[in-house]
């Protein structure tokens, strides 16, 4: 190509990138609003607190240190050779764009980067929520998103073991959604359920959430950053070919959460008589989750019921985990982890590149990682400053015991365990 259509193809590709990321951050917002919806009124303001700080607290880990261990400057397939330049700057230069070392700025992957590993993140905070200590998650989120998540993400995306195994994972079902989820399960397994969420007997008591429309606001803005979260990770957009792909993309998550979606309330309506809003919301998110692993190669009829799978799997899922006591108030473990899974076995549907042994490793890997070393973070937080808080703070309501404030101070007089 001329110089000048090289510089153009530079510049569209970065804004591109970076513009796919905004779409992504707003993704926090989305959880934000989700997990507000789904927990009680007393626990509102931690919630918003959570999402705020572990955002922030991704941004600079990141920064610090996780670029550094995912994109390293070299390594063995398994441990890194950590690159700590990206801290102090710099960019490609004019001579690298023109002899085509560089598609787009590196400032902008990393933003893209970033956001995604807050969105790990954020998985987190919904599953542990009405019963965790803030600044013991937020002392996991430094970990998290400063070790746990980039080393499973070089074995794929920095060029690891998984990449040389042919593991395909466009956007993160696996590297994204179903880390989020095993960090998730190992706090939850610690941390236990909330009181009153089990009964002795047996019995399993629903406790409500306390703003419905804010929940689907936030599924409709997780709905909406995924076309940034899929389509940005085909990193560019300058060529017919790219183009017409990210269309693809985008037209693919779509009909993957309304697939999803309809699934999922079908499901509950024959299971429980009802049209659980939750559920369908759920089912729109196991939708999307499901095809982040490969939103390319299906056809929209494809990625339809590739979604629609995922949002059936996800109304068994919930129950499942709450007949094994595993209390998750938002149903995180199971759209991002279990339908995280089922995103992953299902790229061989669609792609002939695919082999089913080569996801299952990448599965187990990931799971096993992310699990194991979330399950040693935790219980070392648990021994040095406790991570669950006081029945009384729990009964009172997080909002007062770890912000010192209340998200909703003018229904003072209904606080208790059922608000």
């Amino acid at each position: 190509m001329e110089e000048p259509t090289i510089q153009l193809a530079y510049a569209l590709d970065t804004f591109y990138f970076l513009i796919s990321g905004a779409l992504v951050m707003w993704m926090a917002a989305g959880f934000s609003m989700l997990e507000a919806g789904l927990v009680r009124a007393k626990n509102t303001a931690e919630i918003l607190t959570k999402n705020v700080a572990l955002f922030s607290i991704a941004s600079i880990m990141y920064m610090v240190i996780g670029y550094g261990i995912m994109y390293p400057s070299g390594g063995n397939g398994i441990i890194p050779s950590i690159n700590w330049t990206f801290m102090f700057g710099g960019d490609n230069s004019v001579e690298e764009v023109l002899a085509g070392d560089a598609y787009y700025s590196g400032m902008s992957d990393f933003f893209f980067q970033v956001v995604f590993v807050a969105t790990a993140m954020s998985i987190v905070s919904g599953a542990v929520a009405e019963r965790m200590r803030l600044w013991a998650f937020l002392l996991f989120a430094v970990i998290m998103t400063g070790f746990i998540y980039p080393v499973q993400g070089y074995w794929k995306w920095g060029g690891g073991f998984l990449d040389g195994l042919n593991f395909q994972d466009f956007a993160g079902s696996g590297i994204v959604h179903l880390c989020g989820a095993s960090a998730a399960l190992a706090g939850v397994l610690l941390l236990g359920a909330r009181k009153g969420k089990y009964g002795r007997d047996g019995s399993i008591n629903a406790i409500p959430g306390a703003n419905m429309p804010l929940a689907t606001l936030g599924t409709f803005i997780l709905w909406l950053g995924w076309f940034g979260f899929n389509g940005g990770s085909q990193l560019i957009v300058s060529n017919i070919s790219d183009a017409n792909a990210v269309a693809a993309v985008f037209v693919n998550t779509n009909m993957a959460a309304a697939g999803g979606l309809v699934f999922a309330l079908i499901t509950a309506r024959l299971i429980f008589g009802k049209a659980d809003l939750t559920m369908a919301l759920n089912g729109a998110l196991a939708g999307l989750v499901a095809i982040t692993a490969e939103p390319l190669t299906p056809t929209p009829l494809a990625a339809t019921l590739i979604g629609g799978v995922g949002g059936i799997i996800v109304v068994f899922s919930i129950i499942a985990l709450d007949k094994l006591r595993i209390d998750d108030p938002v149903g995180a473990i199971s759209v991002h982890g279990v339908v995280g899974m089922w995103g992953l076995v299902a790229v061989p549907i669609t792609n002939a590149d695919a082999g089913i042994v080569p996801q299952l490793i990448g599965l187990v890997t990931i799971f096993a990682w992310v699990f194991i070393t979330s399950l040693i973070v935790w219980l070392l937080i648990k021994l040095i400053m406790g991570i669950r808080v006081s029945e009384e703070e729990e009964y009172e309501g997080v909002d007062l015991g770890e912000c010192g404030l209340e998200a909703y101070p003018e229904f003072v007089g209904s606080r208790g365990a059922g608000t």
